[in-house]
């Protein structure tokens, strides 16, 4: 552990609260648009992410889309930051040198460090999405939420969703890092570019599309699986498959599909302004 890196786990969280930051307000709307037609909110109030964004900043005021970005920031601070410093240390435990890298060894490596991250840090997500989806409804700061889950629910609560969550981390890391890693890898060899901005900002487009379309059906799950409250009797969905299937069945296939434009014009810019705060941040002179 004394050759251990810690520069990877710094920058990680640090551009990860930079991209979460600037793209909220559209995570809030897939939130919104996501839990439409679960048994509590069967009312259709947004038909797209731009009415979404709309309607809630008309209704609800400006301050509203950012309903939950306290939570958020303090997901990324601690999410971002064991994602992306696992991820590159595990890549050095089985190659030295980056050019070595196969999709493999990164496919591996992306898995790993999406479920140990998203696993601890469950509980903030878990009040972001209370926060999001309930806006108004959900007085109080980040912190009286997280006390008042915990009084209600108990230490479950706060870690409802985690095996959805961990199961879409596992999905969404182990496409996303390994594809920018992948593209950016050939952009180079190719000679098609140098390791420039531009070479980061198409290999992040390209991972951020291939994430959305990866994960999206798990993300409406565990979404729905997060906001409903268990006070007595049984929880709406068992379990992933569970919910894949009842939504599937009671809603159609493109259900699962919810949020999918804001999901993606979401981690769009998201990894396009994380990586390239990553890629700045490395070369610092530190």
């Amino acid at each position: 552990m004394a050759n251990l890196n810690w520069k990877p786990f710094i920058y990680g969280g640090m551009a990860s609260i930079v991209a979460e930051f600037g793209t909220f307000p559209i995570d809030l709307t897939k939130t919104r648009l996501q839990v439409q037609g679960q048994s509590q909110y069967m009312e259709v109030r947004y038909r797209g992410m731009f009415h979404a964004l709309f309607r809630i900043g008309k209704e609800e005021g400006i301050k509203a889309l950012y309903s939950g970005i306290s939570p958020a920031l303090l997901r990324q601070a601690s999410y971002g930051t064991i994602k992306i410093g696992t991820y590159n240390t595990l890549k050095r435990l089985f190659v030295t040198h980056p050019e070595d890298e196969t999709m493999v060894i990164n496919v591996f490596c992306g898995v790993v460090s999406g479920v140990l991250s998203s696993s601890l840090a469950n509980p903030t997500d878990v009040v972001k999405i209370r926060m999001q989806a309930q806006g108004s409804l959900l007085q109080g700061s980040m912190m009286s939420n997280f006390i008042n889950i915990y009084q209600t629910e108990g230490t479950r609560g706060l870690w409802r969703g985690v095996i959805p969550t961990a199961q879409r981390a596992a999905i969404v890391v182990g496409v996303e890092l390994p594809v920018y890693d992948i593209t950016k890898k050939h952009l180079i060899k190719s000679g098609t570019m140098g390791d420039t901005i531009l070479a980061h900002f198409i290999s992040s487009f390209t991972c951020g599309l291939a994430g959305a379309l990866a994960s999206n059906p798990v993300d409406v799950v565990r979404t729905r699986m997060m906001n409903q409250r268990v006070l007595s009797g049984n929880p709406m969905y068992k379990g992933t498959l569970d919910g894949l299937m009842q939504t599937w069945k009671n809603e159609g296939f493109f259900a699962l599909y919810k949020g999918f434009w804001p999901n993606w014009l979401r981690l769009g810019p998201w990894n396009i302004i994380f990586f390239i705060t990553f890629e700045q941040l490395k070369k610092l002179p530190l």
